[in-house]
């Protein structure tokens, strides 16, 4: 491949011996912040995409399963979500997805990076949908975890869609026990946390952010529920995991679910209903044998590091 050819292909290391590349059909942005490096492209296989620090954080091709994976269970599993905190989700299709709730009257999204925010409403307009100027809307451009370190308001859900914990990143300490344990003590008594996890991808070393994340929530937490789904532009089995004060999301049927999602309003949705919810939750042997057998917490003083 020559040098011209090369400039056509976008490459990602996901590990130090796995590169995944993808054709570049129009490069729209690339910068820095002052948190991160920044670029938009679009692509031939997934549509207009988000790279934070060579990252891929979500392509139009299949957001909505990421963004839908990550909100609708928690939301759903709620019998009336009026309030909801969001740290990060910079493309505004974690707001997206809050606000397709009609009982929503308040959503709180902190994201630390003002200028992220500002290219993905110009450059991600079928992310967002308009998120940002909904009137339930409150953004903040600020640390999350200082905001709820200083705030005494509680959620009815807790969204964490932050970015990969990686070495100098801006989100490393949002991954830690300490910090998990001040996001629960901002829920409501029947309140729902849901965390994206990272990858869950089976070989060597692969999921160790992941099982490390789930054991790091046990410790301070009984209802932890693990899920998983596919994301397509990851390349991967993506993590998750639901951190719930009273509610057992396992104990709705798919009827239910669907019943809600109908009273809701939330009738775009094209990833998750009832059934994709049961599915969501049956994880195979190899994962729960691995989340078995993890030890690892996650501290302040020993923080989340990922490739």
């Amino acid at each position: 491949m020559n040098n011209a050819e090369e400039s056509n292909w976008y490459k990602e290391y996901i590990n130090p011996s796995w590169i995944q590349m993808v054709a570049i059909k129009d490069r729209l942005f690339s910068g820095k912040t002052a948190f991160q490096k920044v670029e938009v492209s679009d692509t031939e296989s997934f549509g207009r995409s988000l790279y934070l620090d060579q990252k891929t954080q979500s392509t139009e091709a299949d957001e909505f399963i990421y963004h839908e994976a990550l909100v609708q269970p928690a939301m759903i599993s709620h019998p009336n979500p009026k309030k909801v905190f969001i740290a990060g989700g910079g493309e505004g299709a974690t707001l997206r997805e809050v606000l397709s709730h009609n009982t929503v009257s308040h959503a709180v999204m902190v994201d630390l990076d003002k200028e992220v925010v500002e290219i993905c409403e110009r450059f991600l307009p079928n992310h967002h949908q308009g998120a940002f100027k909904d009137a339930r809307s409150d953004i903040r451009f600020e640390d999350a975890r200082k905001f709820l370190e200083t705030s005494t308001d509680t959620y009815d859900v807790i969204i964490l869609d932050l970015p990969d914990p990686q070495e100098g990143g801006p989100a490393s300490f949002l991954y830690t026990k300490e910090f998990y344990t001040t996001v629960i003590n901002h829920l409501s008594p029947d309140g729902l946390l849901s965390i994206q996890s990272e990858s869950l991808m089976a070989g060597k070393g692969n999921h160790e952010a992941f099982s490390a994340i789930h054991n790091t929530l046990r410790s301070i937490s009984t209802m932890v529920f693990p899920y998983k789904t596919m994301i397509p532009s990851f390349s991967c089995d993506w993590g998750f995991n639901l951190v719930s004060m009273q509610i057992n999301p396992l104990s709705l049927t798919k009827s239910a679910i669907d019943t809600r999602i109908l009273q809701r309003g939330c009738s775009g949705l094209k990833f998750y209903d009832g059934q994709t919810h049961e599915g969501l939750f049956m994880l195979p042997k190899y994962v729960r044998e691995i989340l078995d057998q993890e030890d690892r917490i996650i501290l302040d003083e020993s923080p989340l590091v990922v490739f």
